[in-house]
Formats: C-alpha cells, sequence, structure tokens
C-alpha cells in the first residue's frame, strides 16, 4: 500500500494484480461495497497511466510498439523527398522550356515591332529627349 511521505501512514488505497481477466472480474464482485475493519472498499479497475508524448498512449505497451510506425514515417518522408525533387526537376525543366519558347517569341516580337507605329513613336519621343 502506498504511504503517504509526510505522515508515513497509508493512504487507505492499494493495487491487486491478477494473471487472469475474470479472476480480477470475480475479485471486483465479490469484493465491491465490503466491509473490512469497518471501512467500506470501493474496487476498480486500474487504468494504465498515459505515456507522455507516446502515440501509442498506454504505459503496458513495450518501448518497441513505437518502432513499427517510425519506420513508416521514415519511408513516407522519403517517398515524399522524392516526389518533391521529382517535382522540382519537372518545374524547372518547363521553366527552361518556357524561357526558350520565350526567347524564340523575343525575336519574332523585335522584328514585328519595327513596323509598329506606337514603338516608332516611342523610340522618336525618347531620342528627343536624349538630345
Amino acid at each position: 500500500m502506498p504511504l503517504d511521505q509526510a505522515t508515513q501512514k497509508h493512504r487507505g488505497f492499494g493495487f491487486v494484480t491478477y494473471l487472469e481477466k475474470e479472476d480480477a472480474a470475480a475479485a471486483m464482485d465479490n469484493m465491491h461495497n465490503a466491509e473490512l475493519y469497518g471501512r467500506v472498499l470501493t474496487v476498480n479497475y486500474a487504468q494504465p497511466i498515459k505515456i507522455k508524448g507516446g502515440e501509442q498512449g498506454w504505459a503496458s505497451q513495450p518501448v518497441w510498439a513505437d518502432a513499427d510506425t517510425w519506420f513508416e514515417r521514415q519511408q513516407q518522408e522519403e517517398e515524399l523527398a522524392k516526389l518533391n525533387a521529382e517535382h522540382e526537376a519537372t518545374v524547372k525543366a518547363a521553366e527552361e522550356e518556357e524561357r526558350k519558347l520565350a526567347a524564340g517569341k523575343g525575336i519574332v516580337e523585335e522584328e514585328d515591332s519595327k513596323d509598329d507605329p506606337m514603338v516608332q513613336a516611342e523610340a522618336a519621343a525618347l531620342a528627343q529627349q536624349s538630345t
């Protein structure tokens, strides 16, 4: 039974462990609300303590229980990194292709701009400002 640190007296509760669930259920049925030394007993199942930060959540699980999910997460992160690298390579290739097409169009646009009266007027205005 757990002791109170200040008074060194028992705190009024205790834990009993059974190997079989049926034995625990029978003891709970038998002892709940029974009287012992003038006190009424309250018998409950003890809930496992939750592990702080643990994904699985219960202290009764072995340490390596989280290892399987860790490995799966690592595989997912590696796959995501590969997909991101492929996406970036595809985007760079598309941008390069777009630059090549734009450069080709730029030459055509410059040839067309010689005949454009607005371009000629702007060039004349710039020439007058510079003189």
